[in-house]
């Protein structure tokens, strides 16, 4: 589910920044043959089809970098699925990536009658309750099914779309919505829409039973995951009678067990029709060409009368409803209202509500709780669906507060909304900031393609025009309709879900069946992929950046500038870049944490955060390891204004021990929550792996010295930063002799810079002999990463590593995604990719990765291992990961302030060039050779350190010391407190 599309706007650039455009009204016009509607002032210049067949076509031009985003949208998610089939629609997404009688296959006629024998069995498996006669039946599926993939060839659509050049296949279903996703070059039109078509055209559900464990691996990722749980059970309070809250878009335990066939077959022909169907496409094409080809590709198509999900309305909640929801990760309090429709008045409010409580800056919630400390964290937000909306609250409690005492801050801010004791500009600064993202959207090809999409999902797009002008329309709403609306709408009719630490006594974990790895056939060719891909395609030529040309390099005062006009738009970036960090300072994190608390003697901590949003800019200041950066964007009109401002900051941030106070519990807390997080605790133990027991996940303050921070520590490192060396970097409409001149005006520099004190360094480990780094977490699956340094940074391995990653483990058509997924159904995500450092000193890492229950762990590790030891060999795998490796570098156009960002990091790699021409050039003339040699090199046969993630009740020791040396470490040995 996404945000709704209220935040919508349109605008013209001109010299004196953003002006809003009235008028948006739908026009019809005709061209290229074709009738389409579109809207006047519409920034996506979208138009908007429907064929004879009833599918909608929507396309957007924008020719600024030779790809294609594509959307494939229907209108059925989990709403729709049956309720005895929860689970159905999600199902259906899986298999749609199977191919269909045309491809996915090598003999469809010999392969039908198993499949059709699968179907049968999986009926009586449906129908059975029996256990002993549903394990027969399951033993029957799988052995018919390792049959029928003698015939099959596994992800053999995958592997089109890598040769075509693809490079995000995905897809997702939702509670209204399942979409299919993909981008790809420009001249590979043709193949693709011909792909599109017959992939929706005859679906065949092949190789269902170990795509059905994935699913399974999903589901219990999902009971592994806390928010997950808190959002179901959010929504199953705040929706007694509609599927948003009676069932879930995974399924439920019961149904994933018993799946039908027969009734995803049912779903498929019901709901993927095309007057039930969008193709949403934004890129380099002319709209009058590229109607005549989808139109062509889908013709096929039959409209069918479809009845979507029309629920009984909600009775209007008149209680509070309390629930508690119990898991390992952090505490939270979670307040939801049921909202309304999209596109009513009224979620327009809620929207509103939401930014005046919670922007970033200037909100409620942003300067009573989150500026003051009261909570560790607070926000809010409005979840737009199309029948009802949710308007949540949620908070993280401080050190030694009560979720009680975080719902009771957070309902207070509600009451402060109610009595109008808040600042009523406040409503123009939200229009104006989301109409400054727009701006930074709209040029973005995925963006275009997901909010048509989405507008397409609530209401088959007839309200575009309403929803590009819903900004507008926002910004006429009064303080006093505001007021009003909140005392209507907030009342004791809400939801309050306390998630606790504790232990869940209710998760079940879908248990695994008995499944024999089936073949995956991944050498072989179906005839019509070998058609598709021998038709020719016109190059499309690279271009790489000239940095001599591309960029203006010059200085202002002693510092080095480096900067790149804007021709565009009137929106600047400007960022001061320090080459130091936390390695060089231990306390300068905790600085910039500081500094967003502090007053001046012009303004408070309050006033800075509602100056910067009255005006529309952004700032930062981030800490990394080794690279410290001060970030300013937003529109050049205000270019004095913001930099002048934080300048002041800088230079004048006066202590504030109470706040300094507050934030030392709030660092201990965010340390204890982190040692909750499962992610941050298998990063940890690569952290551990990589450098041994003094790394960089560890290396920081103690507890004890957070405690004993001062503030004239901290302000210190506040007052001077501008005395360290760094860049001065600047992407926007100046040119380099105007912006130095205006930037020499604004920012302090010294004489001369002083010199930052040595980094830290770590030591990378050599790993002799296998290591097992275990740390023990409650969960339902287990977690494994092989970690294994590789040696230093060579930028003349560039190309072996990019094409490596992409045929071994770095993808969907990889051979590990093949192996462990497709082929033995041991994990929902896998991966193996030779890891390569962002800077020249630093190392290589082979790292690989599996997340499966907890009992299939020793399989994986098994099925991981074999290929680290051996390199399977599939030709036309090869030759697709090689087209996909060299058609990224052509079709990627780097612009804007990434032009200077990618000068950055080839710098930090010791290039004063695009590296990217090399790689490029070295890609061409590679072999199969030479990814064999690279493997035999840097992956098979060598000691791995394995960094496992696990419940100990659920995985052996003795298991865990057949891998390697078993070092069960601490999360203060991981975290360093």
């Amino acid at each position: 589910m996404k945000k709704s599309l209220f935040l919508l706007s349109c605008f013209l650039i001109s010299g004196s920044g953003l002006i809003a455009q009235t008028g948006y009204q739908w026009k019809t016009a005709a061209s290229g043959g074709y009738t389409y509607k579109y809207v006047t002032n519409d920034p996506t210049k979208s138009r908007f089809y429907t064929l004879p067949n009833g599918l909608a076509v929507v396309l957007s031009e924008n020719t600024k970098e030779p790809s294609i985003e594509y959307r494939m949208v229907v209108r059925a998610g989990s709403n729709t699925d049956p309720r005895t089939n929860t689970g159905l629609a999600h199902y259906l997404e899986h298999l749609l990536f199977k191919g269909t009688d045309k491809f996915g296959t090598m003999d469809y006629a010999k392969e039908k009658p198993l499949l059709d024998k699968i179907e049968k069995l999986y009926e009586q498996y449906h129908s059975t309750t029996d256990p002993v006669k549903r394990k027969e039946i399951y033993a029957e599926i799988d052995k018919t099914s390792g049959e029928a993939s003698d015939y099959s060839i596994a992800n053999e659509y995958d592997k089109m779309m890598k040769s075509i050049g693809g490079q995000s296949t995905n897809a997702h279903t939702s509670v209204e919505e399942t979409v299919y996703n993909e981008d790809f070059p420009a001249n590979a039109t043709d193949k693709f829409l011909a792909l599109q078509a017959e992939r929706f055209r005859n679906p065949v559900f092949r190789i269902f039973h170990t795509e059905l464990e994935a699913v399974y691996e999903e589901k219990n990722r999902g009971l592994d995951n806390d928010a997950w749980k808190v959002y179901e059970k959010m929504d199953e309070l705040l929706y007694p009678v509609h599927n948003y809250g009676q069932q879930t878009t995974i399924g439920t335990i019961e149904h994933l067990k018993n799946p039908s066939l027969v009734e995803i077959r049912k779903y498929y022909n019901k709901y993927y029709v095309p007057n039930n169907m969008a193709v949403v496409l934004a890129g380099d094409f002319k709209a009058d060409e590229m109607i005549k080809k989808v139109a062509a590709a889908f013709a096929y198509m039959k409209a069918k009368p479809v009845e979507l999900y029309h629920p009984a309305p909600e009775k209007p909640l008149t209680q509070i409803q309390l629930a508690d929801v119990n898991g390992p990760s952090a505490e939270s309090v979670n307040i939801a209202f049921r909202g309304y429709a999209e596109n009513t008045k009224q979620s327009m409010l809620l929207d509103l509500i939401s930014s005046i409580l919670a922007n970033g800056k200037a909100g409620l919630l942003d300067i009573n709780l989150n500026k003051q400390q009261k909570v560790l964290s607070s926000g809010a937000y409005y979840q737009q669906m199309k029948d009802y909306g949710n308007f949540v609250m949620v908070a993280q409690p401080k050190q030694g507060q009560t979720l009680q005492e975080a719902q009771q801050l957070l309902l207070q801010q509600i009451d402060l909304l109610k009595k109008g004791d808040f600042d009523g500009s406040l409503i123009k600064a939200v229009v104006a900031n989301n109409k400054l993202s727009l701006l930074k959207s709209f040029d973005d090809n995925s963006f275009r393609v997901e909010a048509v999409t989405n507008e397409f999902v609530l209401n088959r797009a007839v309200k575009w025009d309403k929803s590009l002008n819903n900004n507008d329309e926002m910004g006429k709403i009064t303080k006093q309709e505001v007021v009003d609306f909140a005392n209507q709408f907030f009342k004791d009719n809400y939801v309050v879900v306390l998630k606790h630490k504790a232990e869940d006594t209710n998760i079940l974990k879908v248990d695994k069946p008995a499944i024999t790895p089936v073949k995956t056939n991944t050498d072989q060719v179906s005839l019509f992929t070998k058609n598709l891909l021998s038709a020719p395609s016109k190059p499309i030529e690279a271009k790489f950046l000239d940095y001599n040309k591309d960029l203006n390099l010059g200085k202002a005062g002693i510092a080095d500038v480096v900067a790149v006009q804007n021709k565009e738009n009137t929106l600047f970036t400007l960022a001061y870049r320090f080459d130091m960090g936390t390695w060089n300072y231990k306390m300068a994190p905790y600085a910039a944490q500081y500094l967003a608390f502090l007053s001046t003697d012009k303004y408070t901590a309050e006033e800075i955060s509602k100056e910067f949003y009255n005006i529309a800019c952004n700032y930062s200041f981030n800490v990394s390891n080794d690279v410290t950066t001060i970030t300013i964007s937003g529109l050049q009109e205000n270019f004095d204004k913001a930099v002048n401002l934080v300048e002041h900051i800088f230079a004048n941030c006066k202590a504030n021990e109470s706040a300094l106070a507050e934030l030392k519990n709030s660092i201990l807390k965010a340390r204890e929550n982190k040692k909750l997080d499962k992610a941050a605790i298998l990063s940890g133990l690569t952290a551990y792996a990589q450098y041994g027991a003094a790394n960089p996940a560890n290396y920081g303050l103690s507890n004890e010295e957070i405690k004993n921070m001062t503030s004239k520590e901290l302000l210190y490192i506040l007052h001077n930063i501008n005395n360290y060396k760094h860049t001065i970097a600047y992407y926007g409409p100046e040119t380099l002799s105007a912006f130095t001149k205006n930037i020499e005006k604004v920012h302090a520099l010294p004489k001369e810079f002083t010199d930052a004190a040595p980094a830290q360094k770590f030591n990378y480990t050599n790993t002799a002999a296998n290591q097992v780094y275990f740390a023990n977490y409650d969960m339902v699956q287990s977690e494994v990463r092989w970690v294994r340094n590789g040696g230093v940074y060579d930028p003349a391995q560039a190309a072996k590593i990019t094409l490596f990653n992409s045929y071994f483990g770095g993808g969907m058509g990889s051979v590990v995604f093949q192996s462990i997924r497709e082929s033995q159904a041991l994990a929902y995500s896998t991966f193996a990719v030779f890891s390569a450092p962002d800077k020249k000193e630093k190392q290589y890492a082979m790292i690989a990765y599996v997340g499966s229950q907890a009992d299939k762990m020793n399989q994986a590790v098994a099925g991981m291992n074999e290929l680290l030891n051996k390199l399977p060999e599939f030709p036309e795998n090869f030759e697709s990961s090689k087209y996909s490796s060299m058609n990224a570098i052509e079709t990627s156009r780097i612009t804007k302030f990434d032009i200077i960002s990618t000068y950055f990091a080839d710098k930090r790699k010791g290039l004063d060039h695009d590296s990217r021409m090399e790689e490029y050039a070295a890609l061409k003339p590679m072999t199969f050779t030479d990814i064999r040699n690279f493997h035999a090199d840097n992956v098979a046969n060598k000691s791995y350190n394995y960094c496992i993630v696990a419940s100990d009740k659920k995985v052996k020791t003795e298991d865990l010391q057949k891998f390697g040396t078993l070092n069960t470490l601490t999360l203060e040995q991981i975290f360093g407190y």
